[in-house]
């Protein structure tokens, strides 16, 4: 039934400073982009290993209210350095949520809020990395 992670969408109310934040984080441009009324709109950037899809939405464009605190679930996106993840995270100024916790067998999670109200989850996953390695045989 569920195939995999496709897109997860963020929503900001300033896109041009959004666009700006997460080009610096993930180190590369959006590779598509839709303008309204001379402004993105709506961003797209295709990431990791799988080339996964984050959409970045302007928030007039939300089907519900995202401007009262984080918004959304939170995504857990695997990194091979947790920490220092976190701490670049942090660095360009979003805010920590959850700090590191092991959650067991190798597994640990931390999450940040950043500039825009989006919940960002980040984990080192040992089960990510052996479906990982079994597709890479």
């Amino acid at each position: 039934m569920f195939r995999g992670f496709a897109t997860i969408s963020y929503y900001a109310d300033d896109m041009t400073a959004a666009e700006a934040w997460y080009t610096d984080l993930l180190g590369l441009p959006p590779y598509f982009r839709r303008d309204h009324d001379g402004a993105p709109a709506y961003l797209e950037y295709r990431i990791g290993d799988h080339q996964a899809e984050l959409g970045l939405i302007d928030s007039r464009f939300a089907s519900h209210d995202v401007r009262n605190g984080p918004a959304g679930v939170i995504m857990y996106w695997h990194v091979d350095d947790l920490s220092g993840t976190l701490a670049r995270l942090l660095a360009m100024g979003a805010t920590q949520l959850d700090g590191i916790t092991a959650r067991g067998e190798g597994f640990e999670t931390a999450s940040a809020v950043d500039p825009f109200g989006n919940v960002i989850g980040i984990m080192t996953n040992p089960h990510y990395l052996t479906v990982l390695a079994e597709r890479s045989a």
